[in-house]
């Protein structure tokens, strides 16, 4: 895929080297407004001299800048924090990890989206409960009400019922939509996909959404439920492995 030049230029800006950076937010979940920024995301590997020390290094890195007319978001993790929140049953990272918008990629990321396969459990599913609460109270308190935490809601638990029945992480809710074939969904994206970042909705339909997130919600405990994902992690071992080559590797370079 062709992306904005100065996104890339972001990313060749950072300061160590990288095992991927991804775009996530609302470009990955498939409604972004025509003002949306560009959420990125990534792990950075530290150089050994800044693990081993007294004086860490930065763990994380965080740049939130205008250019020109682009306003962007870029978050990484060290290799090693990224890897301790992939067996804390975080669904932030995964989508991070399997997101197909790529810009900066290597044969490590690769390895490592096999490895995490074996991170998915049906635990998960806490994650996404949790954030559909959080949007839900978020877009039920707001005056007028938007539409951008409406439609994460749905997202988060849509990804979160198919994530239950398929163990396969899809961030983006027009896909999903293909499988739950939700109307009102279309209608929704449609509208921020037309409208301004901070679009809104009439307060005669918040009845309706309120139904859907409580039926939805009681899917998605259901599919927790009766999901055949593991209990538990099993990767820690390959991910270990994974990150001494990483930083060795790092030693070999300089």
């Amino acid at each position: 895929m062709q992306y904005d030049e100065r996104l890339l230029t972001e990313v060749h800006r950072q300061p160590h080297p990288l095992l991927f950076v991804t775009i996530s937010g609302a470009h990955l979940y498939g409604f972004p407004s025509p003002d949306s920024d560009y959420d990125l995301r990534g792990v950075h590997i530290l150089p050994m001299r800044e693990v081993i020390g007294l004086d860490p290094g930065q763990e994380t890195i965080e740049v939130s800048e205008m250019r020109g007319d682009l306003e962007l978001d870029l978050v990484t993790h060290d290799v090693k924090k990224f890897f301790g929140l992939l067996l804390r049953k975080n669904g932030y990272v995964l989508e991070q990890l399997y997101s197909p918008l790529m810009l900066h990629t290597t044969p490590e990321h690769d390895e490592l989206k096999t490895i995490a396969k074996d991170c998915i459990t049906k635990h998960h599913s806490h994650h996404y409960f949790g954030f559909a609460e959080t949007q839900w109270k978020l877009f039920d308190k707001e005056r007028p009400r938007r539409v951008k935490p409406l439609l994460y809601v749905f997202r988060v638990l849509l990804t979160g019922i198919h994530l239950m029945h398929t163990g396969v992480i899809e961030a983006n809710l027009v896909r999903l939509n293909q499988e739950f074939n939700l109307s009102y969904l279309n209608d929704l994206i449609a509208h921020k996909l037309a409208g301004p970042e901070k679009g809104t909705l009439d307060d005669q339909d918040v009845d309706f959404y309120r139904r859907e997130y409580e039926r939805l919600r009681g899917v998605l405990d259901t599919s927790f439920q009766t999901s055949h994902l593991p209990e538990a992690p099993s990767c820690r071992a390959a991910l270990n492995d994974l990150l001494l080559r990483l930083r060795l590797h790092c030693v070999e370079s300089t």
